[in-house]
């Protein structure tokens, strides 16, 4: 018999897990200019935040085996013009305001891209001095994704301003309704998107 997971008869079964993030650390070969730390080689959950008030603000979220590997993919990406590009000032104060759109507008637009490819280089370079980056790691895959999927979705039906900086269109794979909840305790420095507690 399939199992679905009931509120009201299973709550008493949810558990609590601790989640340690931790940061901030520099995206690669900018430690010497922001003095931040690079962030070690693990399994986790990773956010891209960007300096704001008195703490930081979620941009991205997302899952990987190895950071180091999936960063430096990142990074490929951002540098052929397929990822967007953000005004760092404006990011920093919760704004999105974009220099380049990247994904579906890049792939059919790369005329564009080769045309104004210094700027746009030029603005991705603030904005990856700018990243600050918070691991916690995670060596369950389906963990992974349950706790990227809720961080995101708890990011786009928050009535806060800021919640626009986020991207949107992300592939998430929340948890299923065979699956248990689990309540997870988040610890770290103030991140604005990531609550105290989450559900995933």
């Amino acid at each position: 018999m399939f199992w679905s997971f009931n509120r009201t008869r299973d709550y008493s079964k949810i558990t609590d897990q601790n989640l340690t993030w931790e940061g901030p650390f520099s995206w690669p070969s900018f430690e010497s200019t922001n003095g931040l730390p690079l962030m070690p080689d693990v399994e986790g959950v990773y956010l891209f935040t960007f300096e704001y008030k008195d703490g930081y603000l979620i941009y991205s979220v997302g899952i990987t085996n190895s950071t180091k590997k999936r960063i430096a993919q990142h990074n490929r990406e951002y540098k052929k013009g397929n990822y967007t590009i953000l005004k760092t000032e404006s990011a920093q104060k919760g704004q999105r305001e974009e220099i380049w759109h990247g994904w579906n507008y890049a792939k059919n637009h790369k005329e564009e891209f080769i045309e104004n490819q210094e700027s746009i280089l030029k603005a991705l370079q603030d904005q990856l001095g700018a990243f600050r980056v918070f691991i916690t790691q995670q060596k369950e895959e389906r963990i992974r994704e349950r706790i990227e999927a809720s961080i995101m979705n708890y990011i786009y039906n928050i009535k806060e301003p800021w919640s626009d900086l986020a991207d949107r269109g992300m592939f998430l794979r929340g948890r299923y309704n065979s699956e248990m909840p689990i309540k997870i305790l988040n610890s770290s420095r103030v991140i604005y998107g990531l609550p105290r507690e989450l559900e995933i």
